[in-house]
């Protein structure tokens, strides 16, 4: 088991913060779950920063309690709600996701909004190295993603209940917009290269073409696959989907081939092949024959959007770690972070001419 593996696989004991009235909980079950029947024993899964997570386990079946974290929240943050909504909807029409079972809006359950969903038993990747599987392997992993996002982005909204799920359009500038007040609500000190990608995205932003759904943080970490062979059988975490650019979705996934080790466990100077991990160029080419697409117009921007946006989000991470409520243990040490994402964003947006 690699040292990521170890940090984020698997489940804990509840956090003192993150526990709540289990009677409550299971009352709601009962009321609400069909087939379900404790006694209930619940842990808490290690991995996931925003939306603390639970493993509901009884004698017959195993389900799993995706919930806001307790505590003072950012505007608009925490959507479980749009989490259940998605989910059940393209679950209905053959995308991979949980089974969802209900979910709850009234606080005084559990103290927060929260869902429940079936748990998937298969494998999580945590390190996008793929130390733990057989090389001969590693490139279909990689290919079944490629795939799964595709196919994501092949769906009309309007035609699975999702048309009104978000604004198609100027997706990109009310990110922009979004993520710039949510880093000004969370910042804890000044960063310089934020303010200036402030101040340069919105007026460099190019036109979008198309609009699909779009998960948001869609890389290796947040999928499940088959324990015996690369099929993604469940996409996680949907906090983050609505209606958008899905080439937004798509370089945020990129920017694991464009950024080097140290910020975001990348590829860049890496020798894939001798990992049989496909490179940038190929893992490219399999999503625009999938999509139709001939290119990828104006990556650095959207590469230097995609790191300032996850600046922002992990600059939020580490302002609730700060509080006390975030979901997990590593989330002070994100605080460190920000700046060089930051810096680096700036780099793409000097190619630009910024």
């Amino acid at each position: 088991m690699t040292d990521l593996d170890e940090t984020f696989s698997g489940t804990k004991d509840v956090a003192e913060k993150l526990r709540f009235d289990e009677a409550g909980l299971a009352a709601w079950m009962d009321g609400n779950v069909e087939e379900f029947a404790g006694p209930l024993t619940i842990t808490q899964f290690k991995g996931g920063q925003s939306n603390p997570t639970y493993k509901l386990e009884t004698s017959s079946r195993h389900y799993v309690l995706r919930r806001k974290p307790p505590g003072k929240l950012l505007p608009s943050a925490h959507a479980v709600d749009r989490e259940f909504r998605v989910m059940k909807a393209l679950g209905e029409n053959g995308f991979p996701v949980p089974k969802m079972h209900g979910l709850c809006e009234d606080d005084s359950v559990i103290g927060t909004a929260f869902y429940v969903m079936d748990f998937i038993d298969g494998r999580i990747f945590w390190d996008p190295y793929l130390p733990s599987v057989d090389p001969a392997e590693r490139a279909a992993i990689y290919d079944a993603m490629n795939e799964t996002l595709a196919a994501l982005h092949a769906f009309d909204p309007a035609s699975i209940g999702l048309g009104d799920y978000g604004k198609p359009d100027a997706y990109i500038a009310r990110q922009i917009a979004r993520w710039s007040k949510q880093y000004k609500a969370s910042e804890t000190r000044p960063i310089a290269s934020m303010d200036r990608l402030i101040n340069w995205l919105p007026e460099a932003t190019p036109d979008q073409d198309r609009a699909s759904i779009v998960h948001g943080d869609f890389r290796l970490d947040n999928m499940i696959f088959a324990k015996d062979e690369p099929k993604v059988v469940a996409v996680l975490d949907w906090e983050l989907s609505t209606l958008g650019d899905p080439l937004a979705d798509f370089t945020y996934q990129l920017m694991q081939w464009r950024t080097p080790k140290e910020i975001r466990n990348g590829f860049l100077g890496v020798d894939l092949t001798d990992l049989n991990i496909p490179g940038e160029a190929a893992y490219i080419e399999a999503y625009c024959r999938r999509t139709g697409r001939e290119n990828l117009p104006q990556m650095d921007f959207y590469f230097a959007y995609n790191l300032f946006r996850l600046a922002a989000i992990v600059q939020g991470v580490y302002h609730r770690s700060t509080q006390g409520n975030a979901s997990n243990s590593k989330a002070q040490e994100y605080g460190a972070m920000v700046e060089p994402m930051a810096d680096y964003a700036w780099s793409f947006a000097e190619k630009m001419g910024a």
